[in-house]
């Protein structure tokens, strides 16, 4: 047997050991994603760099099957949401986004008078921002993602079980988040502040004024190329934004003493304050983005009781807590 032979029968006995039933499924979301973008010529180099950090960690070893497994909800949400391009204005009419009438709703139970006018937070906030408060409702909006998946690894080192609780309750929130987009299309405040009550499809999605200045600053781009890259121009409803930090606060609060608590909460608060800051949510999504982070966790957590009691199936790894 020739040695790239030999090296082929190990490498399928290895996989076979890790995944003996369904081999090839774990990394195949992942790839089928880069293959349809690259059949559309829209492959973009992080679609091959997922795939591969997807495939590495489900095939090394069994102690990277198990991290693999536990942050698989996060990469499906990842697939899910480019996928969403595909289907971005599906569900959307003219008629059936919500612009004004969102604006209404804070109006009427957010908003306070100013010189002869009820005005919402947002009306207010851009008339009275500040580079400090530009660059401080930057740090939520730009790390939160980075903290999910460190935070990931945190359970996942201290608490398995925790983790799945965490990653599933996580897929199952945006999930939840991309259908209410396209049953309840809404715009976002900024949109309402440069278009008025008029709906225009084509919007491209912005990172808005404040976000704007930050990339000024710091001379580089960052948020615009993020922003760029959304379809969700009309899902401001719910905030996914402070629902992440929420889910940790849910997940984490009893875990922690009170330095830790001080940090999740924080977290949780600068993002809703960041969130009307820097003109992206109205306060009633920011309220049903955390009713829906309440109830979903309370359920994933009910779901996993009932499914598997105190305990979850463990891959035992020898220096992970189980």
């Amino acid at each position: 047997m020739s040695d790239s032979t030999s090296f082929v029968a190990r490498a399928q006995a290895h996989v076979r050991a890790l995944w003996p039933r369904y081999p090839l499924w774990p990394a195949t979301p992942f790839w089928l994603l880069a293959l349809f973008w690259g059949l559309q010529g829209k492959l973009r180099w992080d679609h091959i760099a997922v795939a591969v950090f997807a495939s590495a960690i489900a095939y090394g070893t069994p102690f990277t099957k198990k991290l693999f497994l536990g942050i698989l909800p996060i990469g499906l949400v990842g697939v899910l949401y480019d996928s969403m391009r595909v289907v971005k204005n599906v569900g959307l009419t003219r008629d059936n986004v919500h612009v004004c009438d969102v604006r209404a709703i804070d109006q009427r139970f957010f908003g306070f008078d100013w010189n002869g006018s009820r005005v919402t937070l947002h009306d207010w906030l851009q008339q009275h921002w500040t580079p400090f408060l530009d660059r401080y409702c930057a740090i939520p909006y730009g790390i939160f993602i980075g903290v999910v998946i460190a935070y990931s690894v945190y359970l996942f080192l201290r608490d398995y079980p925790g983790l799945l609780r965490f990653t599933w309750s996580f897929l199952a929130l945006n999930v939840a988040g991309f259908i209410t987009y396209h049953v309840y299309p809404a715009a976002p405040p900024w949109y309402f502040h440069h278009y008025g009550c008029a709906v225009d499809l084509a919007t491209k999605a912005s990172e808005g004024p404040n976000l704007a200045r930050v990339d000024a600053w710091l001379g580089v781009p960052y948020f615009a190329g993020v922003y760029g890259r959304s379809s969700d121009v009309f899902g401001a409803v719910p905030s996914l934004h402070v629902a992440y930090p929420l889910l940790m606060v849910l997940e984490g609060f009893r875990r922690h003493r009170w330095f830790g608590r001080v940090l999740l909460v924080w977290f949780y608060l600068s993002m809703c304050f960041a969130a009307v800051y820097l003109d992206h949510h109205w306060v009633f999504d920011i309220v049903l983005g955390s009713l829906y982070t309440v109830v979903i966790a309370f359920v994933m957590r009910r779901v996993f009781s009932a499914r598997f009691g105190t305990a979850l199936p463990q891959v035992a790894v020898p220096g992970v807590a189980k």
